[in-house]
């Protein structure tokens, strides 16, 4: 075995290779970039390595720096983790004349599937189903159009070399066909250097269901399963889970034995992942192979058994895989959610800076965190906003669900947004939990883009209850500490109101036996805790039922989360209250007159000078971030008055870009 392994990556994927390499015996090499410096994995590594600025580009993407840092430390073999040079075969190639052994498939099997249209062509000649296209690299944008009332809309046009969801439009008309396919080969060339875009069919009302795969130096190929990846914004994907709700045994097995048959096509070896695009009907067509481990492999590792990780460096090494097909075996259920660095109530805008409080939940055979970060990291501009994959598993995948809501309110981040709230509300949709999905979902089921008002609340009065029972325990323990004298005590009332809003819900406290009873809308919630000032989360029961509520204290409000709702509270005596109504409102500033920047990045065009008069939905700039471009239009017809930035410049959240008259 091994001695040694350089891990070509960072984060959570690079510490999770560690994990298993520690448990192998195996010593781990990590890599860091100057914004990695103190980063966890290379904590957790035995030895790290400098190789270069933030930038990816200047450090992760250099295949010079890693085999560099192979020679320097004496590290064997490379595991690559996912993204970066996962699937360069070039890397591959440098690795193979240094002597160094690459922990995944070989240079062929890389250079077939990772052209999209290559891997479809080779895909139908080893049987595969494939989705009705154009495999020919398209010219132009009147090619586009073109080739698209050809196939006829709605169509798909993709990058060639692409993954992520980058370089993919989805379009219904000519009119879109030109600017999808403009802004996918834009995409492509930024994400990839490579500008060559394809077409095929778009299915209707589809879901991603892709199988994984595992095959040694020896022969032996082998599916584990399939896990369905259909809940996805702008193709990113937000939650996994394994094994799909719509496939059946008969299906199972026929999408597993056509992704056996295209990894022996290539001669596969390592982990991989065939992704296919299904209808509501079970119909499935082949749409990539994905010659690296995935991020959400987790899911199947919960309901396998299997550590993928160890088989890879295993496999490897040239050992067999230790299983056959028979010996394959779906155990429950598991659910995995992307925890990332995002608002959700601002479009899911990145968010990047300090943790300043990170406590993730308890882990235990039914539950997994994978991260990178702990509490007093930083996230950073420069790379994936990813915190961290919760992972759950259940007998039934009602009890998988319920596990993850529970571990997401126990997830206390504070220092930067984050998208957990949404995760709980999709989490809590009847839709979601009947298994009814599509990679429509998240656009379908939150049109306008997701708010507070969004998050379905079983029963709005639990945590009401619990912050009229903690601001009674803050009035108790103040009345202890008053030090008035004897029969001079200081009394607390029962009676309090809880402002939410404009909203004013009446209640009534009083202590009882390990808790309180809270009296709200003609119902008695017995809210029972040992919660004590200062803990972040509210542990208790409410009539019987257990709940975990995150809490805040802002001067004298309360601010608590459950299950994605949001609970923004003063509590008052009756008399405070009816004060409460007579304070004025502060209004906001009014910004109408500017087009601010919704994120931070890099304004990549300028469509638009001084004194020009635009038409509500014309584009005004284009932002890009993470590696994706954001088309800014006007809202209003509007006439812009003065241009405050420069193409090409670095951007912060809400800076200015352009006024208007």
């Amino acid at each position: 075995m091994f001695k040694k392994i350089l891990i070509a990556n960072r984060g959570e994927i690079a510490c999770r290779i560690i994990r298993t390499c520690r448990r192998m015996g195996i010593a781990t090499v990590a890599v860091y970039s100057d914004a990695d410096r103190n980063s966890l994995h290379v904590r957790l590594a035995d030895e790290a390595v400098h190789i270069g600025p933030a930038p990816s580009a200047q450090s992760y993407l250099l295949a010079d720096r890693i085999v560099e840092a192979c020679r320097k430390t004496g590290a064997e073999a490379v595991h690559p983790g996912f993204g970066f040079l996962s699937e360069r075969p070039a890397f591959c190639e440098a690795l193979e004349k240094a002597g160094i052994v690459f922990i995944g498939p070989g240079v062929h099997a890389i250079n077939s599937m990772g052209d999209k249209i290559a891997s479809k062509l080779l895909a139908q000649k080893s049987g595969v189903t494939t989705i009705p296209g154009y495999n020919g690299v398209i010219e132009g944008p009147d090619h586009a159009v073109k080739i698209a009332r050809e196939i006829g809309y709605p169509v798909m046009l993709k990058a060639s070399a692409g993954g992520g969801g980058k370089g993919m439009r989805v379009v219904h008309d000519d009119a879109q066909c030109r600017d999808g396919f403009t802004r996918a080969s834009n995409e492509a060339v930024a994400a990839f250097g490579d500008r060559r875009v394809f077409a095929e069919k778009f299915i209707v009302d589809p879901r991603h269901v892709e199988i994984q795969v595992l095959a040694d130096r020896h022969g032996n190929v082998i599916y584990l399963g399939e896990r369905e990846c259909s809940i996805q914004r702008r193709h990113q994907k937000v939650l996994e889970e394994a094994p799909s709700p719509l496939l059946d045994e008969k299906t199972r097995k026929a999408m597993g034995e056509q992704a056996v048959a295209l990894a022996k096509a290539v001669d596969y070896v390592s982990a991989g992942t065939v992704e296919f695009v299904t209808d509501q009907q079970r119909n499935f067509y082949f749409l990539e192979m994905n010659t690296r481990l995935q991020v959400e492999h987790p899911v199947t590792e919960m309901v396998t058994g299997v550590d993928l990780v160890e088989l890879m460096i295993r496999v490897a090494h040239g050992e067999k895989l230790p299983l056959k097909q028979k010996d394959v075996k779906l155990n429950g259920w598991a659910m995995e959610a992307r925890v990332y660095a995002e608002d959700p109530y601002r479009n899911f805008l990145p968010s990047t800076g300090r943790l300043v409080r990170c406590r993730p939940p308890e882990t235990s055979d039914n539950v997994r965190v994978d991260t990178g970060i702990d509490e007093g990291s930083e996230v950073s501009m420069y790379y994936d906003p990813m915190i961290a994959k919760v992972v759950t598993w259940g007998e039934t995948r009602t009890q998988a669900i319920d596990r993850m809501q529970d571990a997401l309110d126990a997830y206390y981040i504070r220092g930067l947004s984050h998208n957990i709230s949404f995760l709980n509300a999709v989490l809590s949709k009847e839709r979601f939990r009947a298994g009814r999905l599509s990679t429509g979902f998240i656009a379908e089921e939150y049109p306008e883009g997701f708010s507070a008002a969004d998050v379905p609340q079983e029963d709005p009065g639990i945590l009401v209850s619990i912050a009229a029972s903690v601001h009674r325990r803050f009035m108790d323990r103040a009345a202890q500490l008053s030090g008035q004298l004897p029969s001079h005590e200081r009394v607390v009332g029962t009676d309090f109101v809880v402002i939410a809003g404009q909203i004013h819900h009446a209640v009534s406290v009083t202590p009882i036996d390990g808790g309180y009873a809270v009296g709200h809308a003609g119902r008695r919630y017995e809210v029972i805790t040992d919660w004590q000032m200062g803990q972040p989360l509210v542990r208790a029961t409410v009539n019987v039922q257990p709940v975990c509520v995150q809490l805040d204290r802002s001067g004298v409000r309360y601010r608590l989360s459950h299950r994605g709702a949001l609970l923004d509270a003063l509590v008052v005596t009756p008399r405070a209250a009816e004060a409460q109504r007579l304070m004025l409102e502060k209004v906001p500033p009014d910004l109408s007159k500017f087009l601010l920047s919704p994120m931070p990045g890099l304004l990549k065009r300028l469509a638009v000078k001084a004194g020009d008069k635009i038409k509500a939905g014309e584009e005004l700039a284009v932002v890009e971030a993470m590696k994706m471009e954001n088309s800014l239009r006007a809202t209003d017809d509007v006439k812009v008055a003065r241009v405050l930035v420069t193409e090409g410049q670095s951007l912060a959240v809400d800076q200015p870009i352009l006024s208007f008259e």
